[in-house]
């Protein structure tokens, strides 16, 4: 506990003096903390804003998978993302011994979904191979990436907001990929904070990519996506938070960025994670 609790000071210091990377960069302070029962929280979060209604904090974890889709072999979730009244989710399969596709399900803002399921191509990891997915300010793209130790996400045209997207259920083909100037490992969340910056959380337990493990990642692009493949540089922020009067592993999960607010969710070590700490933070 003492341990975790001066890595939590260390943090914190991290994200409110010295900021990122670089003095170009922005920096973030915390400025709130709240907490998620572990029954509907874990997997990850976005803010959904529909009209007439008040924003959202929607969450994800393996019971909220609806039963029709455990069925057809979709056991796991990954950290969704929303625009527009669109939430678009991501899930593997987890029967398939070796898998060969992965799925988007995107529900529209009058709760109608629809699934594209996508056949997983040659550089496309099986194993996890939808760990979390990011909507562009824009509405245009979707990123998504896999679990493991990368080097690219994967760019595809929105459904239903981009006009090269697909409107009917089918494949969601890769339109692009950001190839990263430095590998990310476990990436588990990731959400844009800009056209051309997202923010990712990793539950990567070493610290040989980067100076501490379980990162908070800046990812800056080369470019706003239009398509076409793009380079991307990746920098550590810090540590994510990492607070509990348990001892034990940490697991940060989803991350969302809604009107100015960043969202980062740290699943606590047992028996504490019975709640899911949210950490918000703001631009300082």
């Amino acid at each position: 506990m003492r341990a975790a609790s001066l890595l939590a000071l260390t943090t914190a210091a991290l994200l409110t003096t010295t900021g990122v990377a670089s003095a170009h960069d922005a920096r973030w302070r915390q400025v709130g903390h709240t907490t998620a029962e572990n029954r509907v929280s874990g997997e990850g979060l976005t803010t959904l804003r529909l009209p007439g209604r008040t924003p959202e904090i929607v969450y994800r974890n393996g019971a909220t998978i609806p039963q029709p889709l455990k069925d057809e072999g979709w056991g796991h979730v990954g950290d969704p993302d929303s625009l527009r009244g669109y939430v678009f989710d991501v899930y593997q399969d987890t029967v398939t011994p070796t898998p060969t596709k992965k799925m988007y399900l995107v529900t529209k803002p009058d709760g109608t979904t629809t699934e594209f399921v996508h056949p997983l191509q040659p550089d496309e990891p099986a194993a996890n191979a939808n760990a979390q997915v990011a909507a562009t300010p824009d509405g245009q793209w979707l990123v998504s990436g896999p679990l493991g130790e990368i080097d690219r996400l994967y760019v595809s045209a929105t459904p239903f907001l981009n006009p090269r997207g697909p409107k009917t259920a089918g494949d969601l083909p890769i339109a692009a990929r950001i190839h990263l100037d430095h590998h990310i490992r476990s990436a588990q969340g990731c959400d844009f904070v800009s056209s051309t910056r997202l923010i990712c959380a990793t539950s990567d337990p070493n610290n040989d990519l980067y100076p501490t493990n379980l990162q908070l990642l800046q990812v800056d692009l080369a470019r706003p996506l239009n398509g076409r493949d793009v380079t991307a540089k990746v920098r550590e922020i810090s540590q994510v938070p990492l607070v509990s009067t348990c001892t034990g592993t940490f697991t940060p999960e989803g991350v969302d960025y809604d009107a100015g607010v960043l969202r980062v969710e740290v699943v606590p070590p047992a028996p504490c994670n019975t709640v899911t700490d949210v950490y918000s933070f703001e631009r300082r």
